[in-house]
């Protein structure tokens, strides 16, 4: 047996009629919007785990949650032929750290364009915990008003523990408190992922911060030079923006060398200076950071789109052999992942460039044309920015399993991420594990579908999705949580470009 979205979607209907509500009034039961709850009954819209849990309790009815009992699964119709036009969203990246940095604000904060992800939720309900108000507008405005006094000592530590955002609390929440405790952080299953680097760049900035049995014990000490250089011992993307929280507050000059110039540091970077803190060297190596010690202030601000977005649906459209047009595709950070492209043969045109609704990020539309490709001549591999991108990487494994010849993926930053890669042979890539960090890939694959799990790692769960759009047959990807975690509606919006994705509950109808 199970439950569909669609089936879902009439349960909840028929529930909410029941009761008399209209779909405003469910919408705000539920603190969301009108739009959304039609899309929920029409099984068009996402449902996380938290929105189920709130369905369910705003339309009293536990048989929501029996019916979607256990994971969350999609059936995918493979073969597919692709076209039109798709917008990438916001950056889910960004969305984090910039949640985290409105903490430092005592105003009225706004973020416009922010996904309706889990891993929102999460950050969400850790923000609600310590008393800070959140109210959507829209479909996906979000407005933020935090108490005048923060209380960590409330925290939500179930949804905490299951984010490694969590880690940028500590920047901000220094500036409050003399000491705290923070859970210890979460995320994907990637291996060992170090936090000694934020320890290190925080005590140069004055937190101290020891482990203790399921928590981080957070010190704060006065004794902070008034002008102070910290050379991060890595150039990592949340270690940055935990140390530009960190200096924004911190009255005086900070110069962060070694920093990442990525696409959310960026991002979090217009977003402090919205908040009047003055940032010079975005996108190098060097920031120089001059810290306020109060920030009282109304501001809106646009999050700028993902690259990796940006990527996941150009994919699609490579592996399917489709013409399609993604649409606002922030160029700054693709160019390398297009260079690799063009040299195996990929055929892409792109439209002249204009701004982001942020004022500052380079965009352009990207037309996929089909092509044949050929292993590209060394192997592929991820640089700090401005290199080819840590998270498009996998990507280029379902891309050069659709290519003539033999090619290389060496991802030398996580130590999973290549052995969760490897179960795209399930789906009839030839893939040989050459170690924790190196695949050897031989194509061009005959895609074949069938039942598979899910990995425990975001953008190899993706990948398998991608290369269950080629293949023939259908393809039950069992367990996507993950996926969830990311994107927001990524079937219903692949479904408009012509892919079949059925998203279900329980046990697969149709495969092995």
């Amino acid at each position: 047996m199970s439950a569909t979205s669609e089936s879902i979607g009439r349960m909840i209907r028929d529930a909410r009629i029941a009761r008399g509500w209209s779909q405003q009034k469910l919408a705000d039961e539920l603190g969301s919007v009108q739009s959304a709850v039609h899309r929920i009954e029409n099984g068009q819209q996402n449902l996380s785990l938290n929105m189920i849990d709130r369905l369910a309790e705003a339309l009293d009815m536990p048989l929501i949650q029996t019916a979607t009992e256990g994971s969350v699964n999609f059936e995918i119709q493979g073969e597919a032929r692709l076209s039109g036009q798709i917008d990438v969203r916001t950056s889910k990246n960004a969305a984090m750290a910039i949640l985290c940095a409105s903490l430092l604000n005592n105003g009225r904060t706004v973020l416009r364009g922010i996904a309706r992800i889990e891993e929102v939720d999460r950050i969400s309900d850790v923000l609600k915990s310590i008393g800070v108000r959140l109210n959507w507008i829209g479909d996906n405005d979000l407005e933020i008003v935090r108490p005048a006094r923060l209380t960590p000592e409330t925290i939500d530590e179930r949804a905490a523990k299951r984010t490694r955002s969590i880690l940028m609390f500590l920047g901000p929440l220094m500036h409050e408190f003399d000491e705290f405790l923070l859970p210890y952080a979460g995320g994907c299953d990637l291996g060992a992922r170090t936090v000694h680097p934020h320890l290190s760049a925080l005590k140069r900035l004055g937190l101290d911060v020891e482990a203790t049995e399921g928590n981080y014990h957070a010190t704060v000490s006065t004794n902070v030079e008034p002008t102070r250089s910290v050379t991060l011992i890595e150039r990592g993307d949340t270690v940055t923006e935990n140390a530009l929280m960190a200096a924004a507050r911190t009255p005086g000059v900070t110069t962060l060398r070694n920093a990442s110039g990525n696409y959310m540091v960026q991002d979090l970077c217009f977003f402090l200076r919205r908040l009047g803190v003055e940032i010079d060297g975005i996108g190098t190596t060097t920031l120089t950071i001059t810290g306020v010690e109060r920030i009282d202030t109304d501001v809106e601000y646009h999050i700028s789109e993902d690259p990796i977005e940006a990527m996941t649906l150009l994919t699609a459209g490579i592996v399917t052999g489709s013409e399609i047009t993604v649409r606002r595709c922030p160029i700054e950070f693709l160019e390398v992942e297009f260079a690799v492209l063009d040299e195996m043969g990929q055929r892409l045109e792109l439209s002249p460039e204009y701004r982001s609704h942020n004022g500052e990020t380079r965009l352009v539309d990207v037309t996929v044309k089909p092509s044949s490709l050929t292993a590209p001549l060394d192997k592929v591999h991820p640089m700090p920015f401005p290199g080819l991108n840590i998270d498009n990487l996998p990507f280029f494994a379902v891309i050069c399993a659709t290519a003539t010849g033999q090619s290389t993926i060496y991802d030398w930053v996580y130590d999973n991420r290549a052995i969760h890669l490897k179960k795209l042979a399930d789906l009839g890539a030839n893939v040989q594990l050459m170690d924790a960090h190196r695949l050897l890939i031989i194509g061009p694959t005959r895609w074949r579908g069938r039942n598979i799990e899910s990995p425990p790692a975001l953008r190899p769960a993706v990948c398998l999705l991608l290369a269950a759009l080629a293949a023939r047959g259908t393809t039950n990807l069992m367990d996507v949580y993950v996926i969830n975690r990311g994107y927001e509606d990524l079937p219903q919006r692949l479904n408009k470009l012509g892919a079949k994705i059925n998203v279900f509950w329980g046990s697969p109808t149709s495969g092995d």
